[in-house]
């Protein structure tokens, strides 16, 4: 199945934790830790009292001071999809950013893999294969359908593995701006 199908199939759990998954894993370009949106994620454990995440999200942006510098395509990309996160639990509303994050983390993705334009990104999407993208987008492509897939898969109980994922995918871009830093530096 798509990227696209898989997040017009997910439910409000799946959608959240899609959304927030690709922010995660952006959260470099944010300058935050890696326990910066660790509040967030627990908000979306079924345990979690009603309307934690939008405290929780609040909470988030002041940690990471949600102000874009307009300084860098990749870090205004990063700092959008903080700043769009709806604070309610609506379908389409979740459906809408969660859209947008997927959107721009392979944007993200592509700026830092050195790729001169977006296009196969919109057919990637539409077609769930990574032929012919560069390898830093296509891992991109690849963590975002399997954190739908489990999620698809497991409910609830996937959103572990679907952290753990996203764990692997900062510690990936990490090194990508790290690697940037160095070439423009």
């Amino acid at each position: 199945m798509s990227l696209v199908e898989l997040i017009e199939r997910a439910d409000e759990r799946g959608l959240a934790v899609s959304g927030l998954a690709c922010l995660d894993r952006c959260v470099p370009l944010l300058g935050g830790d890696d326990e910066a949106l660790r509040p967030l994620w627990a908000s979306l454990s079924p345990a979690a009292p009603a309307g934690d995440w939008a405290q929780r999200l609040e909470q988030v942006r002041g940690a990471l001071d949600a102000v874009d510098t307009g300084a860098d395509e990749a870090v205004t990309l990063a700092h959008r999809m903080l700043a769009d996160a709806p604070a309610g639990w609506s379908a389409a509303g979740l459906r809408e950013w969660t859209d947008g994050c997927s959107v721009a983390a392979l944007r993200i993705h592509r700026l830092l893999d050195g790729a001169a334009d977006d296009s196969g990104l919109a057919d990637a999407r539409r077609d769930g294969r990574s032929d012919g993208l560069s390898p830093l987008l296509a891992a991109e492509l690849r963590r975002q359908l399997t954190v739908l897939e489990l999620l698809t898969a497991h409910g609830p109980a996937g959103l572990r593995r679907a952290l753990e994922v996203s764990t692997e995918g900062r510690r990936v871009l990490r090194a990508a701006v790290s690697r940037r830093s160095r070439r423009d530096g």
